[in-house]
């Protein structure tokens, strides 16, 4: 089920399990990522959880994947 830009903003994440990249280094610049319903994904900047993280639909986060894949970004 595909699950819009509203739904995805209204879901709760305080119980959501964060994880960081396996490249990130110990400086703790690192962006963190959750799951979320319909395949979409929320990300937070790991040195500022207190601030709104940013939720992509599944077919923006496998988008955004496939540029950084094609070394577009």
């Amino acid at each position: 089920m595909t699950h819009t830009k509203a739904e995805l903003y209204a879901y709760d994440l305080s119980a959501a399990t964060w994880r960081k990249a396996s490249a990130s280094g110990g400086e703790g610049n690192c962006v963190e990522v959750t799951d979320l319903p319909g395949g979409g994904k929320a990300v937070r900047d790991s040195k500022r959880p207190d601030l709104e993280p940013m939720r992509y639909t599944a077919s923006e986060w496998s988008a955004f994947r496939e540029g950084v894949i094609a070394g577009e970004l």
